[in-house]
């Protein structure tokens, strides 16, 4: 028996709900709870809480353990296989766009060529294509110095300038794959990835625009932060650095393979070389595998990279993410537990009875997961297996916009028990209260303003 094989025979079949409608809400918010208190009070791992929350999920159902043990062991293996290798392949690319000098080269023309009225806007360019390819945490880290030097020369505060690249990077981290919550998403709502990619770019845009550049208006009235000594600007230490076209052109080529199979899939007759060529590489996996190779001349060997240099970048890529990698998983777990237990089906005919919009109440889900464990990534992953069912009632592109409206609710309101939040916190010098006056509200301009986005698009698709 092949390893295929053994999974197939080893995989628990979706079963009956095994107890009453109830039991079942009573299970789910149990183990919810137990989520939230694990990773809020007892500051345990949210892989172990995932893990014990599904458990608690199970016992308060009345599932037979083995079985529990069993869908959530087949959930963790279906959402690794699926995720697991696109969040490292995406880590390697960010690696070598940040180690190759790439991403300062981007930062310096950008920012090289806006006037200073266009540095808020230049800025929440710089921090979407930034975050595109890298995620939020060390988009934060490469960007922070920049924020600084450029708020220096142009004698602005850093909330002007650092308000609208933190959008930029935020909004690519809840809306635009290859993230961890929008994959994680689109694998347990069974979203097409290219349309999801390609509507998450459309909500992101104005969202971007609202929560970055129009708000910090604002927040800098609030919380006037002149740039000072802290940071110093990074520069790399390699004597040449990959142009600004190809740098450009690597980031964005993943996306282009990715959309075009999206539409080929709308435009390219089945059956034809063009379509099976263009479906080809523009499989996730694929599509990532070849920016990474790609990235490895471009940016890699392009900055005077040796083979060991590239080898070491690599290597030094896989590491930081095991921890994202097994809490994806255990959301996995986690979501396949709710679904063969018969909550999430239970949870799915109480969202179609009720006559609010779906949209809108994935939208609340997530907020609240989120505002209660202070991780996005939790909180899409717990979001997308309650309404999975649901999906399946839903066209492709009400599918993708599902994902995205989950993705909005996921980055509501980053308070004190987000490590987020602690980030920016100390990165400015900021107050507990500065910090919820700029981040923290702009996290829910981000999310309201992204919410009001993905309905007018469900309007019109």
């Amino acid at each position: 028996m092949n390893l295929t094989e053994l999974a197939t025979a080893t995989s628990p079949e979706p079963v009956e709900a095994v107890a009453g409608t109830a039991t079942l809400i009573t299970a789910a918010l149990v183990g919810i709870a137990v989520l939230v208190l694990l990773i809020t009070w007892f500051k345990l791992h949210p892989f172990l809480a995932l893990t014990l929350g599904s458990l608690v999920v199970g016992a308060v159902a009345g599932r037979e353990m083995l079985d529990v043990v069993a869908s959530f062991s087949t959930g963790v293996g279906d959402t690794v296989k699926g995720v697991g290798v696109l969040i490292a392949l995406g880590a390697m690319f960010g690696k070598l766009l940040a180690d190759s000098g790439g991403a300062d080269r981007i930062v310096d023309t950008i920012v090289g060529r806006s006037s200073p009225r266009m540095l808020p806007w230049s800025m929440a360019a710089i921090g979407a294509i930034i975050g595109l390819p890298m995620f939020f945490e060390i988009g934060l880290v490469l960007l922070m110095p920049v924020i600084f030097l450029v708020a220096k020369r142009a004698e602005r505060s850093v909330i002007a300038l650092g308000i609208p690249a933190l959008a930029g990077l935020s909004a690519m981290h809840g809306f635009v794959p290859p993230h961890p919550g929008p994959l994680a998403a689109i694998a347990a709502l069974d979203a097409d990835l290219g349309i999801t990619l390609g509507l998450g770019i459309l909500v992101a845009i104005p969202t971007i625009v609202v929560a970055g550049p129009v708000f910090a208006r604002f927040a800098d009235r609030w919380v006037p932060v002149p740039a000072g000594e802290l940071f110093e600007p990074e520069t790399s230490s390699r004597e040449r650095r990959p142009s600004f076209g190809i740098t450009l052109a690597t980031v964005l080529l993943p996306v282009v393979l990715m959309m075009g199979k999206a539409l080929a899939d709308l435009l390219v007759d089945d059956g034809t070389t063009t379509r099976a060529v263009l479906d080809f590489v523009g499989e996730p996996f694929v599509a990532l595998l070849i920016a990474v190779i790609v990235a490895i001349f471009t940016l890699g060997r392009g900055s005077g990279m040796g083979r060991d240099d590239v080898s070491k970048v690599l290597n030094d890529a896989l590491p930081p993410i095991a921890g994202i990698i097994l809490i994806v998983g255990a959301g996995g777990g986690f979501k396949q537990t709710l679904v063969d237990t018969g909550i999430a089906e239970v949870m799915a005919d109480f969202v179609r009875d009720s006559g609010v919009s779906v949209l809108l109440l994935a939208w609340l889900v997530a907020v609240l997961i989120r505002v209660a464990t202070g991780s996005a990534t939790v909180a899409t992953i717990t979001a997308a297996g309650i309404m999975a069912p649901i999906a399946s009632d839903l066209a492709g592109m009400e599918v993708s916009l599902l994902v995205l409206a989950i993705g909005a609710g996921s980055v509501f309101f980053s308070h004190v028990n987000d490590a987020g939040f602690w980030l920016v916190k100390e990165y400015f010098g900021l107050t507990v209260g500065q910090t919820i006056k700029t981040w923290s509200i702009m996290e829910t301009v981000l999310s309201v303003t992204g919410l009001v986005v993905v309905l007018g698009l469900d309007l019109v698709v």
